[in-house]
């Protein structure tokens, strides 16, 4: 199963831009820091990760404030690029 909860930070939003069909597409770069347990051992945990949201979605995203805290909700996929990761955001709050 492909599912991720990520609570993060937006730190880059690029303008909205729209494909050829006129879906809107908004590229996000997100951070996410905390703490998790690992080998009975609290280790510090940093991410950041390119992520994009489509549609109706993306209109709503593209006000978000940068450095606020959201709980984002999607799937992982290869960049079409490259072998990078990107997050496809499907929900956030």
């Amino acid at each position: 199963m492909n599912h991720v909860n990520l609570s993060a930070r937006i730190a880059e939003a690029s303008p909205l831009r729209y494909t050829p069909a006129g879906i809107p597409v908004l590229n996000l770069v997100i951070e996410h820091e905390s703490e998790m347990m690992e080998a009975g051992v609290n280790r510090q945990v940093k991410l950041t990760v390119r992520a994009v949201a489509f549609g109706v979605l993306a209109e709503q995203a593209r006000v978000l404030e940068l450095g606020k805290l959201f709980k984002f909700t999607g799937f992982l996929i290869n960049a079409r690029t490259s072998k990078s990761i990107v997050f496809h955001i499907q929900a956030f709050e």
